[in-house]
């Protein structure tokens, strides 16, 4: 039965044309219409199209101000990093790129993807934090396109995957080359580390989501890897709705903060993009030196050549069905997912820490393994 790997990703416009833009915002704004109560589609789609011509000017600002989003590229090339280690590893796959909110659209690569002869489908979201706007609607987008152009294709899928060992080596690692590179110390009081997070409306954590508690406990880790004697966490909110988000902003952090240099890592992103490129390095940079601070930004490792060995590892158990007890080179064990309960998809935050990467344990393990 032939596979193909759907690698999933937000996405964002290349060029900052105004159409393109509201188009984006449109979609994303219409996916998360669910934070307002909205009797009608008619009406989700006008408010949709109301708040994205509200934000469009603003993000094509940004998009000037960084020469366009290079997201889409590295969610590319990392796709293609991964087909080239899948290959290395004797895997006969094809891999491809997709973006929630942007072309090419999850259901169009879906329909290509069949097009093309495949049987079985594996999504794998990079997101590092799993949330419910990102790794689980991103697979759910991909079963409802499977649906419209597949019929009863199987999808299986993984959503929490921040827990992998080589993950973390690879974000401490970055950390580290900074602190470096800039004679910082940690040891210093003087110098912070700041974990810089995407924000989530809180209504999705109300509703379940265990995103705070991802964020929290990735940058606990961090923490203790580069040896970071505190977690400062702020989140990258936008307030396009006025609804409750995460607390605290990454901007009363740095407003508050006791320190001389600040070490923001955007521990939410494996791309650099405009949250990262224009938000941080821009408008977070210019409230760190108002203030007096030094502002030095972590970048993201996208292009880390280890990046692609996760990757291979989060898929590698899926990719032949029936042999879901293969062990994985880094000797992950995976749950059912709870933030997604369907059937086919799978996590390392549903077991407790010392069990997701565990070497003598399976790659796989079935509901009795949850936590």
């Amino acid at each position: 039965m032939k596979t193909a790997i759907v690698v999933l990703n937000f996405g964002e416009p290349s060029t900052p044309e105004r159409e393109t833009v509201v188009r984006f915002l449109e979609r994303i704004f219409f996916s998360n219409a669910s934070l307002e109560h909205l009797p009608t589609e008619e009406a989700r789609r006008a408010r949709s199209r109301e708040l994205a011509e509200r934000r469009a000017p603003g993000l094509m600002e940004e998009y000037e101000e960084i020469g366009g989003s290079p997201l889409n590229a590295q969610a590319d090339a990392q796709a293609e990093a991964l087909a080239r280690e899948l290959d290395r590893r004797g895997h006969d796959v094809a891999v491809y790129s997709a973006y929630q909110f942007i072309e090419p659209l999850i259901e169009e690569v879906a329909e290509r993807a069949i097009a093309e002869g495949a049987e079985r489908i594996v999504g794998l979201p990079i997101y590092p934090l799993c949330g419910h706007s990102t790794n689980v609607a991103a697979l759910n987008q991909l079963r409802s396109a499977l649906d419209r152009v597949g019929g009863d294709i199987p999808l299986e899928g993984v959503t929490g995957w921040h827990r992998h060992p080589l993950y973390l080596e690879l974000r401490a690692d970055a950390v580290r080359r900074v602190l470096d590179e800039h004679g910082l110390d940690l040891a210093d009081p003087g110098t912070r580390l700041v974990f810089s997070a995407h924000g989530t409306p809180r209504k999705y954590l109300d509703g379940g989501s265990g995103y705070q508690r991802y964020v929290e406990e990735f940058c606990r880790e961090m923490a203790e890897l580069t040896g970071a004697p505190q977690v400062t966490i702020g989140y990258q909110n936008h307030a396009n709705r006025g609804i409750e988000w995460t607390q605290p902003d990454v901007e009363t952090v740095i407003r508050e903060i006791e320190a001389r240099t600040v070490v923001v890592d955007p521990v939410s992103f494996m791309h650099e993009q405009s949250e990262t490129l224009a938000e941080l390095d821009h408008e977070l940079r210019e409230e760190a030196e108002e203030r007096g601070l030094r502002f030095v930004r972590v970048p993201v490792p996208h292009d880390d050549p280890r990046f692609a060995r996760v990757m291979a590892d989060l898929v590698e158990p899926l990719l032949d069905a029936g042999t879901r007890a293969a062990r994985t080179d880094a000797g992950l064990r995976f749950a059912p997912c709870r933030c997604r309960p369907e059937e086919g998809t799978w996590c390392l935050n549903n077991l407790p820490r010392s069990e997701a990467a565990s070497s003598p344990s399976p790659a796989v393990a079935g509901p009795e393994g949850s936590a």
